[in-house]
């Protein structure tokens, strides 16, 4: 399986002084996981760029540490640049890199921004392909007015209000948090003062006037210079040199030409390969050619090499000792099930067949994700409640005394490991219902996967109860563990119900039987 990557290049609205940006970026770096690519400071915008790479769980984590970080150290009523912007931090983008889909970095936009909104009091709006409404998938269109109008605008005009969060604006003000692809950010520089130039090419390079169909483009004065501000949001769509030549030539038209180009933050590889291979006329040239790539592709096959030597939770049950058994296997097939659920969930949202349900599909996706986290942690949990009896029996019993806390420690090692797979038990439930829900609502192209789904949830229920009720035999009549039965009881006639359910959705929408 693929590493998850995950990129986010955030923006914030400060670069005058470095030492902000120094304990921005280190907020970041505060978190296990996380890479910090590149950092890049334009004095004149008064804007930094920070790039960073890392496994989603951790790229969200230093996400929200670096919101919350330029939240204390940026006062937006203090601000002054050339970049539109309408917060300290400005605007976060997740990119998917490797073995990510986008819409988990949809989730990742979402779920930072509902915590963004919760925990900072800060307004959220969501862009591209995490955008809630379709006037919002331009960062322009969000961003009008900027700060200024914006502090206004949120409080008066419904059609302004925030996608989460207050509607109002305080010196950090509001956020853009949203999920795309990898996009370039080209500036060229022209050999004149004259911005009027810079915005008349602007104009026709840019996609919203007719230009090339991946590019927003701006003209701004950036250190006596014009500058044509670019934002290429498909470089193979619309390649960096035929943009670099229409630029010429239109600067021409004005008695002037290119001064220099800049590329802030990272650029793809492929962008400047489609480049040289454009201007050089390397016609027969291919990737493999590269130096670099050869040398990057067998890194990896080396790591995958690697990985492949590490025993993984099939071959330890396999192995014979007394752990993990069958409470661990119940933990990792409802964890699967969890996934499967999750799965049709994402094959479903983003469909104009399903837009009914989206909203309701994007609530099962966050809670089968957090069971299936739930359940995978289960696994050890199982594994450490089964070894604690194992220590209890191994204590001494020479003497009455240690007869009767060994048997006290064998008791309360055995409830603990009954509530353990009891817990997984519920939690199996939960999933049963997500996929009974999910192969009633969802993508019909994945109904068998969602059956699929509860059927797993089910058979993992039931060898959590069987482990349940094994740990408890001999105890039945006892309060506690009585207690424990009648609670698993209750699930039981409960799981029987929705699997029933999940029969009946499958024969109603695809006449399949279970």
């Amino acid at each position: 399986m693929p590493l998850k990557i995950v990129e986010c290049i955030p923006n914030f609205s400060e670069a005058r002084r470095p030492e902000v940006v120094d304990q921005i970026a280190a907020a970041i770096q505060s978190v296990a996981g996380v890479g910090v690519l590149d950092r890049h400071s334009d004095l004149d915008h008064n804007r930094t760029v920070l790039t960073f790479v890392g496994e989603p769980a951790a790229v969200e984590e230093a996400a929200y540490a670096a919101i919350a970080k330029a939240a204390q150290l940026i006062d937006l009523e203090q601000h002054e640049g050339q970049h539109p912007r309408i917060g300290a931090t400005d605007v976060v983008p997740f990119v998917p890199i490797s073995g990510v889909t986008m819409v988990e970095c949809v989730e990742m936009a979402r779920r930072l921004g509902k915590r963004v909104a919760d925990e900072l009091a800060i307004p959220v709006y969501f862009y591209e392909e995490a955008a809630l409404r379709p006037d919002r998938r331009n960062l322009e269109d969000i961003r009008r007015g900027e700060y200024e109008g914006l502090k206004l605008a949120i409080q008066q005009d419904p059609s302004r209000a925030p996608d989460l969060g207050p509607a109002r604006l305080g010196s950090a003000g509001a956020t853009v948090i949203g999920a795309r692809e990898a996009l370039i950010a080209y500036n060229i520089y022209l050999n004149t003062s004259d911005v009027g130039i810079a915005e008349k090419i602007a104009r026709r390079v840019r996609n919203s006037s007719g230009g090339f169909r991946y590019v927003k483009a701006m003209g701004v004065l950036v250190g006596g210079l014009a500058q044509v501000s670019m934002n290429l949001t498909n470089f193979r769509r619309s390649p960096m040199a035929q943009i670099t030549e229409m630029v010429r030539r239109e600067a021409a038209r004005y008695g002037a030409g290119i001064h220099h180009s800049e590329i802030v933050g990272l650029v793809p590889n492929q962008a400047l390969v489609n480049a040289a291979r454009w201007y050089l006329q390397l016609d027969g040239f291919e990737n493999e050619q590269l130096l670099d790539s050869r040398l990057f592709a067998w890194q990896g096959e080396q790591m995958s090499a690697a990985k492949t030597e590490q025993s993984d939770f099939l071959e330890q049950v396999a192995e014979g000792t007394p752990s993990p058994g069958g409470g661990s296997a119940a933990a990792h097939t409802g964890a699967l099930a969890a996934a499967l659920a999750a799965m049709v969930g994402r094959l479903t949202v983003g469909k104009p067949k399903y837009a009914e349900v989206e909203a309701e599909t994007w609530q099962i996706i966050a809670r089968a994700e957090a069971l299936r986290k739930e359940l995978t942690e289960a696994i050890d949990l199982d594994a450490q409640a089964f070894d604690g009896i194992l220590q209890a029996r191994r204590l001494p019993k020479l003497t009455e005394s240690q007869q009767q806390a060994r048997s006290e420690a064998i008791t309360k090692a055995t409830l603990h490991a009954a509530r353990v797979p009891l817990e997984t038990a519920g939690k199996c439930l939960a999933v049963m219902k997500l996929a009974a829900r999910m192969a009633e609502i969802g993508n019909l192209n994945a109904i068998s996967d969602a059956g699929a789904g509860a059927q797993l949830a089910a058979a993992a229920f039931r060898s959590a109860a069987l482990n349940v009720r094994i740990n408890l035999l001999g105890m039945e009549n006892e309060p506690e563990p009585a207690r424990i039965l009648a609670e698993l009881d209750n699930l039981q006639g409960e799981a029987e119900g929705v699997l029933s359910s999940v029969q009946e959705s499958l024969a109603k929408r695809a006449g399949l039987r279970a």
